[in-house]
């Protein structure tokens, strides 16, 4: 595939109302060429919505939105400018796959070799003469994809694109993305798997209830969300306590260790949750004054974590304690 220039997608003020239900509210971002970006939010955040609106199949109530510096529908060639897939299953089901592929191609002006290129590039070679009513899910997902990388463009713009996949799959789609980003491209891609977006995103864009909840590097975001912290077993956890006392540090215990082997002969030791500095900073500051530690160990939150403790007030629908409870 050969590289495309991009100035990316901005939206700016983005509102969309459907009577007196807002569902974006003044949503303002950037995705800039050269990283994939995660989009993110739970059911209802209104995803697919800023995502329709980004391609002009919905038009925004306020605000504006464009890609490669216009409105998608001012580009005179947008295949070759823009490949998205919001619906993998929108194909006449009786056409074959390489039928499908050629008539877009034919309908805009790209050249029929293109065709059988991204067929091999997507791994549906084998299959491209089959009538598309018999392809599985995922073979649907990489049809679609298929058809978002014929015009060669410069932005990709996908919508849970490894829905289907299996784990040979799943593994494709993730070093592709990588790959197109390398190469220069912007790369705009949601999903509800947070470990796969761990695995694939260089940024994220997390929206909830229609607003903009964070922008910014998926290890800044993890970093931000607090849930980061320290597990700290001591025989001297008051004193630790007070040594390590500062504005932003929060300490909580989760009792006395269940190991006797961990037990001194002045106290029984303690585990401690730390939050708000770091295991080097503890490790010094205990051996500074002589505070035994039996445990010191960093616990690192993942960007699951990290997405539940953002959007925990934007969930559309909620699992009731009660449920929780019993299924445990």
């Amino acid at each position: 595939m050969t590289s495309s220039s991009s100035p990316g997608i901005m939206a700016t003020g983005l509102t969309k109302r459907y009577g007196d239900r807002t569902v974006v509210d003044d949503l303002t971002f950037t995705v800039g060429p050269g990283t994939v970006t995660g989009f993110l939010g739970p059911n209802g955040a209104g995803k697919s919505t800023t995502m329709r609106m980004l391609l002009g199949l919905d038009a925004p109530t306020r605000g504006r939105a464009t890609i490669g510096g216009r409105p998608y529908a001012a580009h005179p060639a947008p295949l070759q400018e823009v490949g998205a897939l919001l619906e993998a299953r929108s194909v006449h089901p009786g056409r074959s796959a390489h039928d499908h592929l050629l008539a877009l191609a034919h309908t805009h002006g790209i050249p029929r070799r293109r065709v059988d290129e991204v067929l091999e590039l997507t791994g549906l070679s084998g299959v491209a003469r089959r009538r598309v009513k018999g392809f599985s899910l995922g073979m649907g997902q990489r049809l679609g994809i298929a058809a978002a990388l014929l015009g060669d463009p410069g932005t990709v713009i996908l919508d849970e694109p490894v829905n289907g996949l299996d784990p040979e799959g799943v593994l494709w789609i993730r070093d592709l993305l990588k790959s197109l980003a390398a190469e220069g491209r912007t790369v705009f891609v949601s999903s509800h798997l947070m470990s796969e977006m761990a695995l694939t995103a260089d940024h994220l864009v997390v929206i909830g209830g229609g607003r903009l909840l964070a922008d910014t590097s998926v290890t800044d975001f993890v970093r931000a969300s607090g849930q980061d912290f320290v597990t700290v077993v001591t025989p001297q956890a008051a004193r630790l306590r007070e040594l390590l006392a500062a504005p932003g540090v929060e300490i909580a215990s989760s009792g006395s260790a269940a190991a006797g082997a961990r037990a001194s002969a002045e106290a029984p030791a303690e585990t401690l949750e730390i939050r708000g500095t770091d295991a080097a900073h503890i490790g010094r500051t205990a051996a500074a004054h002589s505070v035994p530690l039996f445990e010191l160990t960093p616990r690192i939150a993942s960007l699951e974590q990290a997405f539940m403790a953002l959007t925990r007030d934007a969930v559309e629908y909620r699992t009731s304690t009660a449920l929780e409870g019993a299924m445990a």
